[in-house]
């Protein structure tokens, strides 16, 4: 899906004088790098701040100034959104009106000094390794035919095995695997590839999977490598349809991605090397799996020593 495509996507109707001078379409074309999914949520995040500023007849961007702004995030305080997802959509403003300020719309940038409360400190859910298991390796449903059993070991073992984002698996193609070397390329966020190891289980599940694939994944959906009951390339939704299957408790299929991490983590791997198995930029944005294994370890400790 293209940016403007994207745009469209989140936009309601709107004079189009209006939509003009908020150069929401250039802003969108101007995020090259970034993924579809991203690019819908900036221009969602900044198309929500025009409709609000719009209820204090600001039209425009040139009529921004920082209290302006300010107000927007306490206004988004009070309507108790969380506060990581205040912080995405501040992120987002300063993005926005940083273009704006790059592309000489306006003169001085307002967004430069705003603030948003730091992120909340959730830690990741993690599934332990029983609930792993039956994930895994758990009884079919009755009457699963055989070819969704074979595709759902697949994508569940890729899933925990290597780490991978929801997005970046159903982009997968054929030519993405190296099932001799027992590693996959996936693009990840930025548009950067990355070579990730693929767990003995996940490469036996995907030499099930590709011999019965010719049944379900239609020619249309080219090299495809997972597809759906309809023959198309498989999407996120049908992701979670087939963790909401498999697994023994409520779950989101990014929780396999935490337990990749943290459970690597309390095997004792090494920060950086997760670091480049995840694709995260900052090794920051791993570290936050190490106060997931601290907190496990903690909690070991208080069931078990006997004076804790």
């Amino acid at each position: 899906m293209s940016a403007r495509a994207s745009l469209s996507a989140i936009r309601s109707a709107a004079n189009p004088q209006v939509e003009a001078a908020w150069q929401l379409d250039e802003f969108a074309a101007s995020l090259t790098s970034s993924a579809a999914n991203t690019v819908a949520a900036y221009c969602g995040d900044v198309e929500s701040f025009i409709q609000w500023a719009a209820r204090s007849e600001v039209v425009g961007p040139s009529m921004v100034d920082r209290l302006l702004l300010r107000r927007y995030v306490a206004s988004l305080t009070t309507r108790n959104f969380a506060k990581r997802s205040v912080a995405r959509k501040v992120s987002s403003l300063r993005r926005y009106f940083a273009f704006l300020r790059r592309t000489g719309v306006l003169v001085a940038d307002p967004s430069v000094a705003l603030r948003a409360p730091s992120g909340d400190g959730r830690l990741p859910r993690v599934l332990d390794h029983a609930d792993v298991s039956v994930l895994l390796d758990g009884p079919s449903p009755d009457g699963e035919p055989h070819w969704r059993r074979l595709r759902d070991d697949a994508v569940l073992e890729v899933l925990y095995g290597s780490g991978v984002r929801v997005g970046e698996l159903c982009s997968l193609d054929l030519d993405s695997l190296d099932l001799a070397g027992e590693a996959v390329s996936v693009w990840g966020k930025g548009s950067k590839q990355r070579r990730v190891p693929l767990s003995r289980p996940a490469a036996q599940a995907l030499r099930a999977w590709l011999g019965v694939r010719h049944e379900v994944v239609a020619s249309a959906a080219g090299a495809a490598l997972f597809g759906n009951e309809r023959g198309v390339r498989l999407s996120p939704r049908d992701v979670r349809r087939i963790v909401d299957r498999r697994s023994p408790r409520p779950t989101h299929p990014h929780a396999l991605r935490h337990s990749f991490a943290t459970h690597l983590l309390d095997g004792g791997a090494d920060l950086r090397a997760v670091q480049e198995l995840l694709g995260h930029a900052d090794v920051a944005t791993t570290q936050r799996y190490t106060h997931v294994s601290n907190h496990r370890l903690r909690e070991a400790y208080t069931e078990a020593h006997p004076r804790a």
